[in-house]
């Protein structure tokens, strides 16, 4: 018998100062069995971050098609394409020929390094580039309960997460945007 999903349950009040955009985002997340909360808490912050009309989770690492998160049309079409991790070079080469935007955040330990192989390529397409720090990440996952409500706020870089475990700073850096 395969093992199912976490499910956890986010109340997140959304201040997003550089786009005037506030929200009460109410999430489902299920966690993968083979995913870490690591993962699981930039993707939330990565939702929050493209916050909009029509952005859902997507079945992700259970749908190898699919990126983790993405807005799709009325009539169907891929307007944004999320993938967190460091995702291979064909794997988004492809997704900038699905959607009209593609955005990808990495957060891992090891980000550097597969940025550093991958940079020269990646230049290529029409694709945005973000890395989370992978302590920032760290420091948010200690956050974590599996229903809590938070309240983020983000402006410029950075995104403060203030939730009952306590607070703290995730900022970004923009390795490459189009």
């Amino acid at each position: 018998m395969a093992i199912k999903p976490t499910i956890y349950k986010f109340s997140i009040s959304l201040s997003d100062l550089n786009r005037d955009y506030y929200d009460t985002l109410n999430l489902t997340v299920a966690l993968h069995p083979s995913e870490k909360e690591e993962r699981m808490m930039a993707r939330v912050l990565a939702f929050c971050i493209n916050a909009q009309e029509f952005l859902v989770f997507t079945k992700g690492l259970s749908e190898v098609e699919e990126p983790d998160i993405w807005v799709k049309t009325l009539d169907d079409q891929l307007a944004l394409w999320i993938d967190l991790g460091e995702p291979d070079f064909e794997r988004i080469k492809k997704a900038s020929r699905l959607a009209k935007e593609v955005k990808v955040y990495s957060f891992n330990s090891k980000s550097d390094v597969w940025w550093q192989q991958s940079q020269a390529k990646f230049s290529q397409l029409s694709v945005s580039f973000f890395q989370f720090p992978w302590q920032s990440i760290q420091d948010l996952t200690q956050l974590v309960e599996r229903t809590m409500t938070m309240s983020v706020t983000i402006t410029g870089d950075s995104a403060y997460v203030a939730a009952e475990q306590g607070e703290c700073e995730v900022s970004w850096l923009a390795l490459q945007t189009k």
